[in-house]
């Protein structure tokens, strides 16, 4: 297919990107900084609520509640521009270097919109959000938190069915809005990166080394699946608390210690959580393959050829 040069998306990428680092200076310096010292002022009532608890120490429980409430609330309000600008940031990233592949190598024909895999993608885009939002356990580890959910299922079943492009990007933008939209919204840019490389993990072994959506013996299915699906949470055991604590720590400013303690929580959930999408997810996608592919919805990622 002849593939033509184009400079569009490049602009847009470096437009973006430098508003996302303007904004995010900003952002940083002066609300973000703000959310520090409330933060902190949140830990001594967390503290202080503790003592009385423990009734090492006495004081008005329900007044340091209420104000425990009132400064985690200010402290999440004040969080959100640096976090939307990180975000804004990673994406503009993402956009540029997609755009110097435009312009070096070339951009294939525009072909019609398929409009049953944006419906697919927006469908497994809602689910992400779902299996975050409202399926999941908080772990706190001291002013910060980790989580056990099910959205990760949700991001393999949607590369599964959609390849790696289409699921990745369904689970990025499902999990980082559940993150925006909850108290995970510094969270947020490092959920896209690594939702989307979950996706084009996934798709890739899927798709790419086992073609998963040709015509197979049942067996090669099952097995290719579950490889499929290791590949990518397997990805993510190993990249969530790494880049978490880094990212954590020079870009959110959190002390080492706690960087470092959630990294370890986040060890454990993130492989919880692992399992869970593994198991899920391969069941998910075996019984909805034959219901997809009888009702015509099945979406054929490569191309169709002689069964083997």
């Amino acid at each position: 297919m002849e593939k033509k040069k184009s400079y569009g998306l490049l602009i847009i990428g470096l437009a973006l990107l430098v508003v996302s680092i303007i904004w995010s200076v900003y952002a940083h310096n002066t609300t973000y900084a703000q959310s520090t010292e409330v933060g902190t002022q949140l830990s001594e009532v967390k503290a202080q609520i503790t003592a009385i608890e423990e009734k090492t120490a006495t004081g008005d429980l329900d007044a340091l509640k209420a104000q425990k409430t009132e400064l985690s609330d200010k402290k999440l309000e004040l969080e959100k521009p640096y976090s939307y600008g990180l975000t804004l940031l990673f994406i503009a990233v993402m956009l540029t270097i997609k755009g110097l592949y435009n312009a070096l190598v070339g951009q294939a024909s525009a072909q019609k919109a398929d409009i049953k895999r944006l419906t697919l993608a927006g469908l497994m885009a809602a689910l992400c959000y779902i299996g975050f939002a409202f399926f999941k356990i908080d772990i706190p580890v001291g002013p910060e938190k980790t989580a056990f959910h099910f959205g990760n299922v949700f991001c393999v079943l949607a590369a599964l069915l959609l390849g790696g492009y289409w699921g990745g990007l369904a689970g990025a933008v499902g999990m980082t809005i559940g993150d925006l939209t909850t108290a995970y919204v510094t969270s947020a840019p490092k959920t896209f990166l690594l939702k989307l490389c979950i996706g084009l993990i996934v798709g890739l072994v899927a798709h790419k080394i086992f073609k998963l959506t040709r015509a197979h013996s049942p067996k090669y299915v099952t097995t290719s699946t579950v490889l499929a699906c290791i590949a990518g949470m397997a990805f993510n055991i190993i990249a969530d608390p790494l880049v978490g604590y880094f990212y954590k720590m020079y870009l959110l400013g959190v002390p080492q210690e706690i960087s470092s303690l959630l990294a370890k929580w986040s060890s454990v959930t993130t492989t919880v959580n692992a399992i869970v999408a593994i198991i899920a997810a391969s069941i998910f996608y075996l019984a909805l393959r034959p219901a997809l592919k009888k009702s015509g919805l099945f979406i054929q990622v490569t191309p169709e050829v002689e069964k083997v």
